[in-house]
């Protein structure tokens, strides 16, 4: 269930901005190989900029740092984009598809913590300790990705109360449509209401920490060719999901209130007659 991530990092341009495209009359303190480009001509210093960003990523390939990283409920899974990493003039993006490689095993409370994952894929490659910051990997990312997993433990006990109360509710409204007591329907409120609670709460806090670890992780890793988008198909389906439960609590608040009330008039008339 790729499509359905929460967060996926795209880490297929790591390092190939850390040079300029081409040299500039502006001064740029925050690259301090801008200086030395803007005295190379441009044509000089377009072919080398190429050639070494192409390196860089030719060498992240051969580090063992997958082109993305995706953030799911349970687990995060990794892969390579094909059948090109970036849209050109013949492949469109929409051409462009992920190609799972390896997914983690799934357990409850799940954290996601791309910094450890690809630093443990640059040790096992190259034999070395390697620290993310030798990449120039800027701690506002770490700081977006703690964001999302400070709250994933609140998302996921949401999730399985949601999943609970749905269950009930499913059960409780077999047995009131065979029975006529109003007790029932009044159970089935309840039950209703405590699962639109769970799992609006859930779609509201999951949409919240998608949107902004996205917002936090581009903001900051743009420099060094790292973007993040969330998921909008998981989107789709927890607030399709909160949507139902939404009419499901207002069909039983209006059997309660209104239906039991007719049907009960109609027995007792039934009786009299």
């Amino acid at each position: 269930m790729e499509d359905y991530h929460l967060v996926t990092l795209n880490t297929s341009l790591l390092g190939q901005t850390l040079l300029p495209d081409s040299s500039s009359n502006e001064p740029s303190s925050d690259n301090p190989l801008s200086n030395l480009l803007n005295s190379i001509p441009d044509r000089i210093t377009d072919s080398v900029t190429d050639t070494i960003n192409d390196a860089i990523g030719t060498a992240a390939e051969k580090l063992g740092i997958e082109d993305f990283y995706s953030a799911h409920m349970l687990n995060y899974c990794a892969g390579q984009y094909t059948p090109v990493e970036v849209a050109n003039a013949t492949i469109s993006e929409d051409d462009i598809s992920k190609n799972v490689t390896e997914c983690s095993k799934s357990q409850a409370m799940y954290r996601f913590d791309p910094t450890q994952i690809i630093e443990e894929a640059l040790n096992k490659t190259t034999g070395l300790k390697v620290s993310l910051k030798d990449l120039k990997w800027p701690e506002d990312i770490q700081t977006g990705i703690d964001a999302l997993n400070a709250l994933m433990g609140a998302m996921f006990v949401l999730y399985v109360l949601a999943i609970i109360f749905i269950f009930i509710a499913l059960v409780t409204s077999v047995v009131a449509i065979l029975s006529s007591g109003r007790l029932s329907a009044c159970i089935n409120v309840v039950v209703a209401v405590l699962a639109f609670l769970a799992i609006g709460l859930a779609s509201a806090l999951v949409t919240a920490v998608m949107v902004k670890a996205a917002e936090i992780i581009n903001q900051y890793g743009n420099d060094i060719g790292v973007e993040a988008y969330w998921g909008g198909k998981f989107l789709a389906l927890t607030w399709a999901a909160t949507g139902l439960m939404l009419v499901v609590m207002i069909w039983w608040v209006v059997e309660t209130c209104v239906g039991r009330r007719s049907k009960n008039k109609r027995v007792s008339y039934a009786k009299e007659g």
